[in-house]
Order: structure tokens, then C-alpha cells, then sequence
């Protein structure tokens, strides 16, 4: 009879990070002592009051997070920087389990970042991999409150990028939540007020931090994915364009372009823009970390003989 029952809950938790509540057990048919005896033959684990997870079961950071929404009172959600690593966009950290609940009833661990909130609609809520979550759009404005801008910006693009959001559900949220005090409204709403309406988004994370660095030497925005033609002639879209100075921006890895025929390939795309009178210029990782100190320069000196 025990059998049966750990054979039915094995099924149930299998589907859930091998993790089930109190509740669950009990609906199965487990008595306290069939739950206090499983505990101390080492067969269940308890990482949090009222929740339990199978012996044995893969103790990956997704269970655990999934163990630390079990803990809390319905409705309890991974938020913020966990959710942002389920959805595997910048602001994540696996180090920290942070979670977002209308109430908490429990008692606070030290490995959880519990966020307690009346804003929490049905709206805002999703479920990924089994495990109830913040909806892409809710955990974009929460990054707000708990990351730098830049992060936040790196994260929208990699959102829309991906198909994940619009700028048009970005926008609604934020008028939905933007009430006055709202922790982290107030970032994703500058971002996208100071966002260009035919703006493109970019094809990549570094690209991106390109477009930050750029900024922040005062340098004005490019054009995105810019299409370069010359004579009726297609010649190559490029990663970012100062188009009246005529200068071609693009990131450069080696991680991506490391191969022969893909060099050859580059270095054709760079005559063809030269021969079109266009500038091209490489942005390698360097740039990025140092500020772009040496990448601004370059485009100014080419932007005053343009002038000149």
C-alpha cells in the first residue's frame, strides 16, 4: 500500500521539479506518520516548512526556486532577478531566490528574497518550466527596483529580440502599475519614453552595450540595423549607422566570426562599404570594457573630415 502511494507521488512530482507541499502529500493519502517516517529515513527532504522534495531528485537552481514558491501563501511567484533567470535575460542571478507575494505568512529564510506586494493580478502572472513566475512584462518593470538602468535596457532589447514581448505590452504595463511609488516603474518607463519609435532593436547583447557605451561618451544614437545601399544596389545592413557622417558600426567577436570563409566574408562587406564612401569601424570587447574612450574618438575625428 505504502508503495502505491510513493509510486502515485513520484508521478505527481516528477512533473514539478520533484517537489510537492503538505497538501499534495495529503491529497495522495500520506498520514503524519507516513510523512514524519519518510523524513527520517532520508527517502523525503523539507527545504522549507510545508514543503517537501524527493531524495534523490535533481537538486538544480530551477527546483529550488520552485520549492521557494511552494513556501509562500498563494499567490507566491518567482520575480525580479529569478525570474529573470527563467527567462534567461540580463539581471539574472542563480545565487538569490526571489520571490514576490501578495501576503507572506511564513517565516523568512535567509536564502530567500521575499518581495510582499497588493499589485499582483492574474495579469502578471505565468507559469514556465512548472514553475509560477512573473509574466515577461511584470519582470522587466520589477527589474527596475533591483538592477542598474543599463541592465534593464539590455534585458528589454533581449525580450523584444526574442519575440517574448512588444514595446506595446511594455507600454501598457507601465501604465497599468505606474502608480506613484511603484518600485522600479519609473526606470522602465524613462527607457522606453527616451526609446526611438522606428528604433530597431539590436541583433545581439553586445550590440546593445555598444549603443550604452555611446551614450554615455555623449555621443548621439545611431541608427540600428541599418541598411546601406549605394547606386540602386544593396550593400550590407550593419549593426548601427551615424548615417549623415556615413560611418558603419559593427561589433566584431572572433567567438562568432573565427572561421576563414567568414573573415573572407567580412572583409568583402568592408570594401564594399569603403568603395560606397562609407567608414566601417570594428567594435571589439576591449572598447566595451574601457568605456570606449578609443571607439568615440574614432568616430569623431571621421565625423570632423566629414564636416570638413
Amino acid at each position: 500500500m505504502d508503495d502505491d502511494l510513493d509510486e502515485h507521488l513520484a508521478r505527481v512530482a516528477e512533473r514539478r521539479h520533484g517537489a510537492f507541499t503538505r497538501a499534495t502529500a495529503d491529497d495522495v493519502g500520506f498520514t503524519q506518520r507516513q510523512r514524519q517516517h519518510r523524513l527520517e529515513c532520508g527517502r523525503w527532504e523539507q527545504p522549507f516548512e510545508g514543503v517537501y522534495r524527493i531524495a534523490g531528485a535533481p537538486k538544480t537552481w530551477r527546483s529550488q526556486l520552485y520549492c521557494a514558491v511552494l513556501a509562500g501563501s498563494v499567490p507566491t511567484v518567482g520575480s525580479h532577478r529569478s525570474a529573470a533567470a527563467v527567462y534567461e535575460v540580463p539581471g539574472a542571478d542563480r545565487s538569490l531566490l526571489e520571490v514576490t507575494s501578495r501576503r507572506w505568512r511564513r517565516s523568512r529564510w535567509s536564502t530567500l528574497v521575499v518581495h510582499e506586494t497588493s499589485a499582483l493580478a492574474a495579469e502578471d502572472m505565468t507559469v514556465v518550466d512548472s514553475i509560477p513566475v512573473t509574466t515577461i512584462e511584470r519582470t522587466l518593470l520589477d527589474l527596475g527596483a533591483v538592477c542598474r538602468p543599463e541592465t534593464v535596457e539590455r534585458a528589454v532589447d533581449a525580450a523584444i529580440r526574442r519575440e517574448m514581448t512588444t514595446i506595446d505590452d511594455l507600454v501598457a504595463t507601465v501604465r497599468r502599475l505606474g502608480g506613484k511609488g511603484r518600485r522600479g516603474v519609473g526606470v522602465l518607463r524613462q527607457l522606453l519614453e527616451l526609446r526611438a519609435p522606428d528604433r530597431r532593436v539590436t541583433e545581439s547583447d553586445m550590440e546593445t552595450r555598444m549603443l550604452q557605451v555611446l551614450r554615455a561618451r555623449g555621443l548621439p544614437e545611431p541608427t540600428t540595423q541599418f541598411e546601406v545601399w549605394h547606386n540602386g544596389r544593396f550593400i550590407a545592413r550593419v549593426d548601427a549607422a551615424y548615417v549623415e557622417w556615413r560611418i558603419a558600426l559593427e561589433y566584431d567577436s572572433y567567438l562568432w566570426h573565427s572561421n576563414r570563409v567568414e573573415r573572407a566574408r567580412d572583409n568583402e562587406r568592408r570594401n564594399a562599404l569603403m568603395h560606397a564612401d562609407w567608414t566601417p569601424i570594428s567594435v571589439i570587447w576591449d572598447d566595451l570594457q574601457s568605456g570606449g574612450a578609443r571607439l568615440c574618438q574614432q568616430i569623431l575625428d571621421r565625423a570632423l573630415r566629414r564636416a570638413a
